[in-house]
Formats: structure tokens, C-alpha cells, sequence
């Protein structure tokens, strides 16, 4: 291919650009429709221990949750529902309340009118709404109860809890197809159509169309590709993303991203969670902060200011490059509460540490601000760029601190403070 016949379109690039859904309110927060995609998050707390629920929805928050899940599986957890709002309401945190409902929400709704009212959005899944004659009576009734209080719902079908009859229903129908499908095409129709003609009864019950968000989860990467891209050609709802059951540690994060990522890419998806199970002592918010991450490396949003780092190789001297990336990331994460109130645009900060003369001075030129700390026979100095332009260089046992406080300053002086009146 020669120069001329180059196409320099955004779509040969893949530009993100999201596929028209129905906007969403859920509390304050819009998902769908032209708004930029929401990280969702959800507590692991017993939603009757009020304090500790409370602890976890506000970590959450803080981490840059927009919304989040609770469960709601008894009638101790929805009579906590209301106290658990005031509580994060005096605290000054109003982030949206999600109850997630399976088999008995019908039931706990009714009891506990106080839940379904503070309650921000309900989500049901329809493969254990209710089971035989129960199931559209007891869909029904959770319909009802968002319709009178003014409630969103996440319509949620899961692989792992999809409805049996309609999967019978449609593997009959297969066997007597002049071409039969495989079995996983099968079961991923069942899970779309489970998602889609859930939406529509919810219609045809008076829930506005855009009152409703859908997902189909699964477990595998492709599979839940497929499944979104199908289930975005069939419907104009809103959709959350989220691969269930991801994983533990590094094979949650990365099969969370490269499914999730692909599918953005595409346009498709309007609230993302990462379903990562926890490390033994990790922070519940780790999940947050890959949500994030993943949507601001993909140019989607910006959060926090993110850090360029080398990963080092035998050109560098030491570890203190990689140590001076960690409290940098630390150190703007833990500012970021702080400057999207008074400092907005920080978010957008691009930061540079790296460890040698090969890549370093280039990369920091590249940053906002950057720091090429020596390597292996360079001088024991470390020059500071900012905005492309060599500013200062910084030697001895403080570099960390005069790097955080040139970065500080930046922000002081860059990025217009509110004042509130």
C-alpha cells in the first residue's frame, strides 16, 4: 500500500465513538445516551452490618466509584437500606445505592416500602425472578414497585443462572433447524433474548424504556464479545459491562480488560464493572481503580493524572525510579479527592519517571511533567521537563520530594481554582 492510498480515517483506528443507547438517570448519575461511561463497583460487606456496609460504599466512593451494589437477600438487609443512605448522607457521600435482588425481591420490596424507596436502582435477574407460574407474577410485582417509586432497573441475566425453559425451549427449536447451531450459540441466545424480552414485558408493564439498563453476563472473553455485540444490534437500552466471575489477580484484570476493552473500542457499553475477586487483604477498591484505569488508558476519561514509568533493564542502577513511580501514582491519587473540587483539569496531567538517558529525556519532553533519573554510568543527575522544555535538574537524597512539590506546583499554577460562593 503506497502513501496515497493510505486511509487516515479515525475509524481505521477505532475511534470508541459509543452506539446510541437511551440515557439513564440513576440518582444523580446519567448513564447511556451522549454521557461518558460510569464505573460501577459492589460492596462484599452483609448488607445488615450497616456500619461495615457504610465503611466499604464510602472506601468505594472515594476510590471514584459512581455507583454501587449492595445486596439485598433478606429482610434484615433491606431494613438496613434506609439507614445505610442517611449514614453515607451525613457524611456528605450521596453516591447512588443499587439493591441486587434475586428470588425473593418481590417480597422484601413489599415488607420494606423504606427500601424500595432510598434504593437509587433495582437490579433483577430474570433467570431467578421467580420459576414456573411464580415467575411473570413475581416479575410483575418488582416492575410495579420501580414503576411507583420512580426506580431504574438493571434487567441482568447471568450464564450462570439463566432461565432453564427458555434454554429447553430454544434447543428444541434448533434440533429442527436444516442447520442446527452449536450449543454455545444456543445458550447465548437464550441469554439475549432472556435480557431482551425481559425489557419488553417491563414495557408493556408501563416501565419507560428509559427506565431500563440490560446486561447478559458470562464468563468467557469471546463469549461475552459476542453476546454485547449482538445484544447492542437488538436493543436501544443502555448497557452495563462486565465479564462475571473474572478471577483473582492479574488473570481477573486482564480478562476483564481485553473483553471489556474490544466492546468499548466498539462503542458499546455505558457502565463497567470489574468483577475482580479480592487478593487475601487487598482493598475491596482495587476493582475501582481498574475501571479507571482501563477507560483512561483507552482515552475514554480521565481521572487521575497517570504515570509513564520504564520497567527498567540493565541500563538502570537501582530500583528508585520504580520506587519514585509507586509514591507519585500514590501521591496524585490520594490529591485527586481534593483537586476535582478545587483544581478541575488536573485529571488530565500526564506525568513521566524514567530510569535512563535511552528512553527518559524523550518521554519526559512527551509529559507534561518528567523526570529521567540517571542510569548505569550517567551523571548522578536527574533533569526535570516541563511541558517539553528542560526546567531543572534535581540531585541528591530528595528528589522524591522535590519532584511531588514541582508537580504540586504545577497544578497550583495550570489548572484554575474554584471558589465557592
Amino acid at each position: 500500500m503506497n502513501l496515497e492510498s493510505r486511509d487516515d480515517s479515525n475509524e481505521s483506528l477505532g475511534t470508541g465513538a459509543r452506539k446510541p443507547t437511551l440515557p439513564v438517570q440513576v440518582g444523580k448519575i446519567w448513564v447511556g445516551g451522549a454521557h461518558p461511561v460510569v464505573v460501577q463497583s459492589m460492596t462484599n460487606t452483609d448488607t445488615a452490618d450497616i456500619d461495615s456496609t457504610v465503611k466499604q460504599v464510602a472506601a468505594l466512593w472515594r476510590a471514584g466509584s459512581e455507583l454501587v451494589r449492595v445486596t439485598v437477600n433478606n429482610s434484615e438487609s433491606a431494613k438496613a437500606i434506609p439507614k445505610i443512605v442517611e449514614k453515607l448522607a451525613m457524611m456528605g457521600i450521596e453516591v447512588p445505592i443499587i439493591g441486587d435482588f434475586h428470588y425473593n425481591g418481590h417480597t422484601l420490596l413489599s415488607e420494606e416500602p423504606a427500601c424500595a424507596e432510598m434504593l437509587a436502582k433495582y437490579r433483577i435477574n430474570p433467570g431467578n425472578v421467580g420459576f414456573g407460574k411464580k415467575k411473570d407474577t413475581q416479575f410483575a410485582q418488582l416492575i410495579e414497585f420501580a414503576i411507583r417509586y420512580g426506580k431504574p432497573v438493571r434487567i441482568g441475566a447471568n450464564w450462570g443462572s439463566l432461565d432453564q425453559s427458555l434454554a429447553a425451549r430454544l434447543m428444541d427449536e434448533n434440533h429442527l433447524r436444516a442447520q442446527p447451531w452449536d450449543a454455545g450459540r444456543v445458550l447465548r441466545e437464550a441469554l439475549i433474548l432472556s435480557a431482551i424480552d425481559s425489557a419488553e414485558r417491563a414495557v408493556e408493564l408501563g416501565l419507560a424504556r428509559d427506565k431500563i439498563i440490560l446486561s447478559a453476563k458470562v464468563s468467557g472473553v469471546q463469549e461475552l464479545i459476542a453476546v454485547y455485540r449482538d445484544l447492542s444490534k437488538r436493543s436501544d437500552f443502555a448497557l452495563h459491562l462486565g465479564l462475571t466471575e473474572a478471577g483473582i489477580g492479574s488473570k481477573g484484570i486482564v480478562a476483564s480488560s481485553a473483553a471489556l476493552a474490544v466492546l468499548m473500542q466498539e462503542g458499546i457499553g455505558d457502565t463497567i464493572r470489574i468483577s475482580l475477586t479480592p487478593e487475601p487483604g487487598a482493598p475491596r477498591t482495587q476493582e475501582v481503580i481498574v475501571a479507571q484505569e482501563l477507560l483512561q488508558t483507552m482515552g475514554l476519561r480521565a481521572f487521575t493524572p497517570m504515570v509513564t514509568a520504564c520497567p527498567g533493564c540493565g541500563r538502570t542502577t537501582s530500583e528508585f525510579f520504580q520506587e519514585l513511580a509507586k509514591v507519585v501514582q500514590n501521591h496524585v491519587r490520594e490529591r485527586m479527592s481534593e483537586w476535582k473540587v478545587s483544581r478541575p483539569g488536573a485529571e488530565n496531567m500526564t506525568l513521566a519517571v524514567m530510569g535512563c538517558i535511552v528512553n527518559g529525556p524523550g518521554e519526559s519532553r512527551h509529559a507534561n511533567i518528567g523526570i529521567s533519573l540517571p542510569g548505569t554510568g550517567e551523571s548522578p543527575a536527574a533533569p526535570v521537563f516541563i511541558d517539553g522544555e528542560k526546567k531543572v535538574t534535581l540531585r541528591g537524597e530528595n528528589i522524591a520530594e522535590e519532584f511531588i512539590g514541582i508537580i504540586d506546583d504545577y497544578v497550583e499554577t495550570h489548572y484554575a481554582r474554584i471558589v465557592e460562593a
